[in-house]
């Protein structure tokens, strides 16, 4: 670590459609909500398709758990109306954090297009959002082009159009590459934009997964990772190196200043654990947290063996 400083974080969970994922749901909340983070959000799912189940799930964190969480709005499928009775359920619970999106296009068409009666972009929905009570409006934030980015310089206009709305803070698409976050940031500051730009660190739980993943969202991945990730295949420690992939890109961004992540951590919670441990970031209660290794053993070396 560097100067020993300890990042904030935040996490990202998605709603369980099962009782099995319940259980892994229960599990994710026990293990990392004793890390402190500073909210925890929950997702809508693909095209808006678990909103009854993501403000059930807000709910139940909030009015059971001791930490701010995030509930995720957006503009797929619904009516202004829909939405905003929406956003008040989640005041009417305490909930007074949002991360306002667009959303992707519903049910399997090839663009976005507004409902009748809906919110045309995450702009409008921002505006909406921001005469209601809300402490925070989060929104996204893209290092590399979103798929939809008419041109180039396209997520930056976006984002400065979201802030001017009122958003308050955005939460950017994982990335692998530091220096593409930071590049970002430069140019955000230089477009005017000066609220908080938090990270979004992707923990790599499944490396054929993410890989298909990454295609949908537009993250590239370096030719770098993928040789490392197939070394690491052939010796068994995929785990190790995701652990230290994700920890080298905090490390990198603190080095530049940047003081929190959001870790999205697909309810898997051991790798996003461990990398927050390699932080040093340390439970509030030893008694809900089983390290498997030492933290302190997570280097850039560790890469070598794999």
């Amino acid at each position: 670590m560097v100067d020993n400083k300890k990042p904030k974080i935040s996490f990202e969970f998605f709603p369980p459609k099962s009782l099995s994922a319940s259980f892994a749901i229960w599990e994710t909340l026990h293990m990392l909500l004793p890390l402190h983070p500073e909210f925890v959000s929950v997702t809508y799912g693909a095209n808006g398709s678990t909103r009854d189940l993501t403000r059930d799930m807000t709910k139940t964190i909030a009015q059971t758990w001791h930490v701010d969480v995030a509930a995720h709005l957006t503009c797929v499928d619904a009516t202004r109306h829909a939405v905003m009775n929406v956003a008040k359920g989640y005041l009417d619970v305490g909930v007074k954090q949002i991360v306002a999106l667009r959303g992707d296009a519903p049910g399997g068409a090839s663009r976005f297009t507004p409902t009748p009666d809906g919110f045309a972009d995450a702009v409008e929905l921002v505006a909406a959002l921001a005469k209601r009570n809300f402490d925070k409006i989060w929104v996204g934030a893209y290092p590399e082009p979103h798929p939809d980015a008419a041109y180039d310089g396209a997520d930056i206009d976006w984002l400065k159009r979201k802030i001017d709305a009122g958003a308050t803070g955005a939460i950017t698409q994982f990335f692998f590459d530091s220096d593409m976050f930071l590049r970002f940031r430069d140019r955000a500051v230089k477009a005017g934009i000066d609220t908080p730009i938090v990270p979004g660190i992707l923990p790599i739980e499944n490396w054929e997964k993410t890989k298909l993943f990454a295609a949908r969202c537009g993250a590239s991945i370096p030719d770098s990772l993928a040789h490392e990730f197939d070394m690491a295949k052939r010796n068994n420690v995929e785990d190790i190196l995701s652990v230290v992939v994700a920890t080298d890109i905090c490390v990198d961004l603190m080095d530049e200043g940047v003081d929190q992540f959001h870790f999205y951590t697909l309810n898997k919670p051991f790798i996003t654990r461990d990398v927050c441990l390699a932080l040093g970031i340390q439970p509030l209660k030893d008694n809900l947290i089983h390290a498997n290794f030492r933290s302190d053993n997570i280097t850039s070396d560790a890469r070598k063996s794999a």
